[in-house]
């Protein structure tokens, strides 16, 4: 859901401006994000759709509503993306010209800006449409925790904002009110990947380190021990890592060798090491089936990957369909299970409780819950297997 890989992003993509179609109308996308129950894309030509919930403008089409938007919907303002993040009530995304914009819920700052808002639900300030991160800062990387953002510089260098009431931001204090700018990350890090979770952020350095910061009652940064931390602290166990993901209460990251370990809260499995060991792991424990996977993506209570074959799995909880696997129970799933289809996806990411993939085609689709339309399907029917998203009407 919130993982993403620093590179430095070329801002000039081939083909902007016009939109090109896959077999069957669909529009092509170059990246997809699944967020809490709602979903946001970028196709091939940067132009940035969201579907789902929008209670808040988290889809950013200049309005909000509690009713279903079942299918892709264009984010207001017509500008050109390179990358996409959905968090909890809230989007982000990178420009072609090196701006950030947020856009959905800013209660605590996580859109970046003190822009004037409009009230979505009751108090609740919000921007509905995309709104630009203040302090000038170029990013080519961002990603959405749950009420925060965290982004970083082609230099290396992460900066967050939004709620930092158990030190999410990482830069070495406690607020509740919330920071409605970028504040730089705590340390000389150089950092090669970051990914935010739900009060916790992780990220790669230069050199292959995970380090994480923000909650831990459940052993998500994996420390080895359950003491939050409000400044980046190296994972335990001395693995390197390509990239890392944060999801609710657990984190995942991927070797360059394409070994998937995760730590955290184990409950209903998520954390792959094919055991049902509802307790908290303070250090990464090996997801087992011996796949090599090309990244994993943690969201509320599953996680997914995808390999280097291009082959999506999922693991852990499974009550709304949200691994894919051709069924929707309570049950324990505490190892990799293929996602129904045989589709080959080149990304996949995992939402709360749904989850959505990419293949090499740039067609999306997605499975799980689907009450407010996160699959984009154009209906509202939850789905135990991948539905392709449906085409721009």
């Amino acid at each position: 859901m919130r993982s993403l890989v620093l590179l430095v992003v070329a801002l000039a993509i081939a083909g902007c401006g016009k939109e090109s179609t896959a077999p069957g109308g669909s529009l092509v996308f170059a990246e997809v994000s699944a967020g809490d129950y709602h979903t946001c894309a970028v196709t091939t030509g940067g132009a940035a759709y969201c579907w789902g919930h929008n209670d808040v403008g988290q889809l950013g089409i200049g309005t909000f509503d509690s009713l279903p938007h079942p299918v892709p919907e264009p984010v207001a303002g017509g500008r050109r993306f390179v990358s996409i993040t959905t968090g909890r009530g809230h989007s982000c995304g990178l420009t072609t010209s090196g701006g950030t914009y947020c856009w959905g819920l800013n209660d605590f700052g996580e859109l970046g800006t003190t822009a004037a808002t409009e009230s979505c639900t009751g108090p609740l300030p919000c921007i509905p449409v995309p709104a630009l991160v203040s302090g000038g800062l170029r990013f080519v990387a961002v990603s959405a925790g749950a009420t925060f953002t965290c982004a970083a510089t082609a230099a290396g260098v992460a900066y967050c904002w939004g709620l930092d009431d158990e030190g999410e931001l990482g830069n070495g204090t406690i607020s509740v009110t919330g920071q409605f700018s970028p504040v730089a990350v705590a340390g000389a890090w150089t950092l090669a990947a970051i990914g935010s979770g739900d009060s916790h952020a992780c990220a790669v350095t230069a050199a292959g380190a995970a380090v994480c910061w923000g909650a831990n009652e459940r052993g998500q940064l994996g420390t080895g021990n359950l003491v939050s931390e409000t400044v980046p602290t190296p994972v335990t166990g001395g693995l390197t890592f390509a990239t890392v993901s944060g999801g609710t209460y657990h984190s995942c990251g991927v070797t360059p060798a394409g070994a998937a370990w995760c730590w955290g809260h184990n409950h209903y499995g998520r954390l792959g090491d094919g055991s049902y060991v509802n307790q908290d792991q303070t250090s990464p424990q090996a997801v087992v089936g011996g796949l090599t996977f090309a990244a994993v993506s943690t969201g509320g209570t599953h996680t997914c990957g995808v390999t280097t074959g291009a082959a999506a799995y999922c693991w852990g909880a499974d009550r709304y369909g949200q691994l894919g696997d051709g069924v929707a129970d309570t049950l324990v799933h505490p190892a990799p299970e293929a996602v129904l289809g045989g589709l080959a996806l080149t990304s996949v990411s995992a939402g709360v409780v749904h989850s959505c993939g990419l293949t090499a085609a740039g067609v999306a689709y997605c499975w799980g819950d689907n009450t407010y339309g996160a699959l984009g399907d154009s209906t509202t029917l939850g789905r135990v297997a991948p539905v392709r998203v449906a085409r721009q009407p």
